[in-house]
Protein backbone atom coordinates (compact mmCIF):
# COMPACT_ATOMS: atom_id res chain seq x y z
CA UNK A 1 0.00 0.00 0.00
CA UNK A 2 1.64 3.18 -1.22
CA UNK A 3 1.58 6.36 0.67
CA UNK A 4 -0.01 9.00 -1.66
CA UNK A 5 -0.72 12.54 -0.65
CA UNK A 6 -4.45 13.45 -0.93
CA UNK A 7 -5.31 15.44 -4.03
CA UNK A 8 -5.99 19.09 -3.41
CA UNK A 9 -9.69 20.19 -3.41
CA UNK A 10 -11.03 21.84 -6.62
CA UNK A 11 -10.86 25.59 -6.65
CA UNK A 12 -14.03 27.30 -5.52
CA UNK A 13 -16.14 28.92 -8.29
CA UNK A 14 -16.07 32.69 -8.27
CA UNK A 15 -19.12 34.41 -6.81
CA UNK A 16 -21.74 35.57 -9.37
CA UNK A 17 -21.26 39.05 -10.59
CA UNK A 18 -23.63 41.50 -9.10
CA UNK A 19 -26.32 42.86 -11.46
CA UNK A 20 -25.53 46.34 -12.62
CA UNK A 21 -27.51 48.86 -10.71
CA UNK A 22 -29.85 51.11 -12.65
CA UNK A 23 -28.68 54.65 -12.66
CA UNK A 24 -30.41 56.74 -10.11
CA UNK A 25 -33.09 59.00 -11.58
CA UNK A 26 -33.67 62.47 -10.50
CA UNK A 27 -36.86 63.38 -8.70
CA UNK A 28 -38.03 65.28 -11.78
CA UNK A 29 -37.46 62.24 -14.02
CA UNK A 30 -39.35 59.99 -11.61
CA UNK A 31 -42.28 62.41 -11.66
CA UNK A 32 -42.26 62.33 -15.46
CA UNK A 33 -42.30 58.51 -15.47
CA UNK A 34 -45.15 58.40 -12.97
CA UNK A 35 -47.17 60.81 -15.11
CA UNK A 36 -47.24 58.42 -18.09
CA UNK A 37 -50.88 57.47 -18.83
CA UNK A 38 -52.21 54.19 -20.26
CA UNK A 39 -48.64 53.04 -21.07
CA UNK A 40 -48.49 55.57 -23.90
CA UNK A 41 -45.32 57.41 -24.60
CA UNK A 42 -46.50 60.86 -23.71
CA UNK A 43 -47.05 62.77 -20.53
CA UNK A 44 -50.33 63.89 -19.05
CA UNK A 45 -49.69 67.38 -20.30
CA UNK A 46 -49.07 66.07 -23.80
CA UNK A 47 -52.22 63.96 -23.60
CA UNK A 48 -54.34 66.96 -22.60
CA UNK A 49 -52.82 68.98 -25.42
CA UNK A 50 -53.67 66.26 -27.95
CA UNK A 51 -57.20 65.96 -26.54
CA UNK A 52 -57.71 69.71 -26.90
CA UNK A 53 -56.51 69.63 -30.51
CA UNK A 54 -58.76 66.66 -31.23
CA UNK A 55 -61.81 68.47 -29.84
CA UNK A 56 -60.97 71.57 -31.87
CA UNK A 57 -60.58 69.58 -35.10
CA UNK A 58 -63.85 67.75 -34.45
CA UNK A 59 -65.63 71.08 -33.94
CA UNK A 60 -64.04 72.49 -37.08
CA UNK A 61 -65.09 69.45 -39.13
CA UNK A 62 -68.67 69.69 -37.86
CA UNK A 63 -68.82 73.38 -38.71
CA UNK A 64 -67.55 72.77 -42.23
CA UNK A 65 -70.08 69.97 -42.74
CA UNK A 66 -72.92 72.20 -41.56
CA UNK A 67 -71.78 74.95 -43.91
CA UNK A 68 -71.68 72.55 -46.86
CA UNK A 69 -75.18 71.27 -46.08
CA UNK A 70 -76.42 74.88 -45.97
CA UNK A 71 -75.04 75.76 -49.40
CA UNK A 72 -75.87 72.45 -51.13
CA UNK A 73 -79.61 72.20 -51.94
CA UNK A 74 -81.35 69.15 -50.51
CA UNK A 75 -83.13 67.14 -53.18
CA UNK A 76 -85.96 64.81 -52.33
CA UNK A 77 -87.13 62.09 -54.63
CA UNK A 78 -90.81 61.84 -53.75
CA UNK A 79 -92.94 59.92 -56.22
CA UNK A 80 -94.73 62.07 -58.77
CA UNK A 81 -98.34 62.93 -58.05
CA UNK A 82 -99.08 62.61 -61.79
CA UNK A 83 -99.55 59.18 -63.34
CA UNK A 84 -101.56 57.47 -66.06
CA UNK A 85 -104.16 54.79 -65.41
CA UNK A 86 -104.95 53.66 -68.98
CA UNK A 87 -107.77 54.61 -71.35
CA UNK A 88 -111.34 55.15 -70.09
CA UNK A 89 -112.46 52.01 -71.91
CA UNK A 90 -110.54 49.92 -69.37
CA UNK A 91 -113.17 50.72 -66.74
CA UNK A 92 -116.65 49.24 -66.89
CA UNK A 93 -119.73 51.45 -66.34
CA UNK A 94 -121.30 51.18 -62.91
CA UNK A 95 -118.18 49.80 -61.21
CA UNK A 96 -115.63 50.84 -58.61
CA UNK A 97 -112.23 49.70 -59.82
CA UNK A 98 -109.69 48.91 -57.07
CA UNK A 99 -106.62 48.02 -59.15
CA UNK A 100 -104.83 51.25 -58.09
CA UNK A 101 -105.86 51.23 -54.44
CA UNK A 102 -102.70 49.61 -53.05
CA UNK A 103 -100.15 51.29 -55.30
CA UNK A 104 -101.66 54.77 -55.74
CA UNK A 105 -104.38 54.91 -53.07
CA UNK A 106 -107.23 55.70 -55.46
CA UNK A 107 -110.45 54.18 -56.71
CA UNK A 108 -111.55 54.70 -60.30
CA UNK A 109 -115.34 54.97 -60.59
CA UNK A 110 -117.24 54.81 -63.87
CA UNK A 111 -120.86 55.93 -63.97
CA UNK A 112 -123.53 54.18 -65.96
CA UNK A 113 -124.95 55.89 -69.03
CA UNK A 114 -128.03 56.84 -67.00
CA UNK A 115 -125.77 58.54 -64.43
CA UNK A 116 -123.85 60.42 -67.10
CA UNK A 117 -121.34 57.77 -68.18
CA UNK A 118 -118.41 59.78 -66.87
CA UNK A 119 -115.33 58.70 -64.95
CA UNK A 120 -113.92 60.08 -61.72
CA UNK A 121 -111.18 59.20 -59.23
CA UNK A 122 -111.69 59.06 -55.45
CA UNK A 123 -108.76 59.41 -53.08
CA UNK A 124 -108.78 56.37 -50.75
CA UNK A 125 -108.35 58.17 -47.45
CA UNK A 126 -111.00 58.52 -44.79
CA UNK A 127 -111.72 62.14 -43.91
CA UNK A 128 -111.92 61.27 -40.22
CA UNK A 129 -108.39 60.18 -39.26
CA UNK A 130 -106.87 59.16 -42.58
CA UNK A 131 -107.40 55.40 -42.62
CA UNK A 132 -107.96 53.58 -45.91
CA UNK A 133 -111.59 52.53 -46.34
CA UNK A 134 -112.75 49.34 -48.07
CA UNK A 135 -115.18 49.14 -50.95
CA UNK A 136 -118.09 46.84 -50.05
CA UNK A 137 -119.63 45.79 -53.34
CA UNK A 138 -122.61 44.04 -51.75
CA UNK A 139 -123.53 47.12 -49.71
CA UNK A 140 -122.61 49.61 -52.43
CA UNK A 141 -120.54 51.77 -50.08
CA UNK A 142 -117.07 52.54 -48.79
CA UNK A 143 -116.55 51.53 -45.17
CA UNK A 144 -113.67 52.66 -42.95
CA UNK A 145 -112.33 49.80 -40.81
CA UNK A 146 -110.96 52.13 -38.12
CA UNK A 147 -114.00 53.95 -36.73
CA UNK A 148 -116.89 52.88 -38.93
CA UNK A 149 -117.32 55.87 -41.22
CA UNK A 150 -119.41 55.07 -44.29
CA UNK A 151 -119.43 56.72 -47.72
CA UNK A 152 -121.71 56.18 -50.68
CA UNK A 153 -120.33 55.22 -54.08
CA UNK A 154 -120.01 58.86 -55.12
CA UNK A 155 -118.02 59.57 -51.93
CA UNK A 156 -120.67 61.29 -49.79
CA UNK A 157 -120.37 60.53 -46.07
CA UNK A 158 -123.55 59.27 -44.41
CA UNK A 159 -122.52 57.33 -41.28
CA UNK A 160 -119.83 57.38 -38.63
CA UNK A 161 -117.58 60.22 -37.48
CA UNK A 162 -116.22 61.33 -40.88
CA UNK A 163 -116.89 65.10 -41.09
CA UNK A 164 -117.00 65.42 -44.89
CA UNK A 165 -117.05 63.42 -48.13
CA UNK A 166 -114.12 61.62 -49.67
CA UNK A 167 -111.93 63.76 -51.90
CA UNK A 168 -111.81 63.53 -55.68
CA UNK A 169 -108.58 63.83 -57.64
CA UNK A 170 -108.02 65.95 -60.70
CA UNK A 171 -107.89 64.06 -63.99
CA UNK A 172 -107.80 64.69 -67.71
CA UNK A 173 -107.34 62.85 -70.96
CA UNK A 174 -103.71 62.83 -72.11
CA UNK A 175 -102.63 63.10 -75.75
CA UNK A 176 -102.09 59.34 -75.97
CA UNK A 177 -105.69 58.67 -74.93
CA UNK A 178 -104.90 57.60 -71.37
CA UNK A 179 -106.42 59.10 -68.25
CA UNK A 180 -103.90 61.26 -66.42
CA UNK A 181 -104.53 61.54 -62.67
CA UNK A 182 -103.08 64.11 -60.27
CA UNK A 183 -103.45 63.01 -56.64
CA UNK A 184 -101.67 66.18 -55.51
CA UNK A 185 -104.69 68.27 -56.51
CA UNK A 186 -108.00 67.18 -55.01
CA UNK A 187 -111.51 68.53 -54.65
CA UNK A 188 -113.12 68.47 -51.21
CA UNK A 189 -116.39 70.24 -51.97
CA UNK A 190 -119.04 68.20 -53.85
CA UNK A 191 -119.98 71.40 -55.70
CA UNK A 192 -116.68 71.08 -57.61
CA UNK A 193 -117.17 67.45 -58.61
CA UNK A 194 -118.71 68.27 -61.97
CA UNK A 195 -115.80 70.40 -63.12
CA UNK A 196 -114.08 69.14 -66.28
CA UNK A 197 -110.91 68.20 -64.38
CA UNK A 198 -112.90 66.35 -61.69
CA UNK A 199 -115.34 64.43 -63.88
CA UNK A 200 -114.17 63.04 -67.23
CA UNK A 201 -116.91 62.58 -69.76
CA UNK A 202 -116.50 59.39 -71.74
CA UNK A 203 -117.89 59.33 -75.26
CA UNK A 204 -117.53 55.60 -75.86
Amino acid sequence: MSDQAPSPPPPASPPPAAAPKAPLKSIQQREVDESKVWSLWFTRREFLTLAAWGAFLAWLGGSLLAALRFFIPQITYDPSTLFKIGPPEDYLPGTVDERWKKKRRIWVVRDTSAEGGGLYVIFARCTHLGCTPNWLEGQNKFKCPCHGSGFRRVGINFEGPAPRPLERCQLRLAEDGQVLVDVGNRYKNPKDWKKPDAYLKVTV
